[in-house]
């Protein structure tokens, strides 16, 4: 499977960005899928997952603030942001596997090439 992501861009703290991963090549609803993200100089990060029955998993630092969610008609998942802060900017990646199940280990098979998400302050 292909993944493309989108969506990214520069905003103040305090608003809203919502990220979109599309796939290609195969049926997105036969997959496990998660979003992380990379800042300057520092590890990936994990930040939510859903699996294939819309179960969702999300890291403590954006829980209440983001959401993951999946359009399987549309072979689309999406990380919905808001109350974005400075700490949020990063380079978000998204990830997909058929046998990981709602991991925070960057251990899946598939990932897309990264979106650039901006925090001004």
């Amino acid at each position: 499977v292909q993944l493309q992501a989108s969506g990214g861009g520069l905003v103040q703290a305090g608003g809203s960005l919502r990220l979109s991963c599309a796939a290609s090549g195969r049926t997105l609803s036969t997959y496990n899928m998660a979003w992380f993200r990379q800042a300057p100089g520092k590890e990936r990060e994990f930040v939510a997952a859903i699996n294939r029955s819309s179960g969702t998993y999300h890291a403590d630092s954006v829980k209440g603030r983001f959401t993951i969610s999946r359009d399987n008609a549309k072979n689309t998942v999406y990380l919905q942001m808001n109350s974005l802060k400075p700490e949020d900017t990063a380079v978000y990646y998204c990830a997909a596997d058929r046998n990981v199940v709602l991991s925070t280990i960057a251990n899946y098979d598939y990932w897309g090439q990264g979106t650039q998400v901006t925090v001004s302050s």
